[in-house]
């Protein structure tokens, strides 16, 4: 049985960037942690949007370009460079349907015995994935790591925490 860290969207325009909080700042170092601590199999989302993204759905409810691929602001922290060879899911919304298969695939090659997440933000991409894993693989632990975790803001962070609790979803 092995175990998953997801390390979600910890990308510069996230932490220092276009929406930047000093929440996101503050986290970096337990996520670095955390990733160097961590037994088992750490994989990544990046948020990814194009050109384009002012015409997207997305852009027209929060027009603020973010994530642009291929610009320093789309890059995951310098702190956290993932290993050459890490699994990195690039995702153009909030919930990745291609990690959720990723880790469905996993799972029947070599059972899961927990899937953990942390990164940004908790109460959009963080929460968006949890649930569907969660879906997906209801008989596997997953939880979140609040401590490594970060909101738009701080109270929306807890409402996220709490609304997973209310999901079974572990809390840490």
């Amino acid at each position: 049985m092995s175990d998953i860290l997801i390390v979600v969207d910890m990308q510069n325009d996230f932490i220092e960037g276009a929406l930047g909080t000093a929440e996101a700042v503050s986290i970096v170092p337990a996520v670095k942690a955390k990733i160097a601590g961590f037994d088992g199999k750490v994989v990544y989302t990046r948020d990814t949007h194009e050109e384009n993204y002012m015409e997207t759905r997305e852009g027209k409810n929060l027009p603020v370009p973010h994530c642009i691929r291929s610009t320093s602001g789309w890059e995951i922290s310098p702190a956290l460079t993932p290993a050459a060879d890490a699994l990195i899911f690039d995702k153009p919304t909030f919930g990745s349907t291609e990690l959720m298969n990723w880790a469905v695939k996993e799972h029947a090659a070599d059972p899961i015995g927990k899937i953990t997440l942390i990164g940004l933000c908790t109460d959009i991409c963080v929460i968006s994935n949890a649930m569907l894993l969660k879906a997906a693989l209801p008989e596997i632990d997953i939880a979140v790591d609040g401590s490594c975790c970060a909101g738009v803001t701080p109270e929306s962070h807890e409402n996220a925490l709490s609304a997973m609790k209310m999901c079974q979803i572990i809390v840490e």
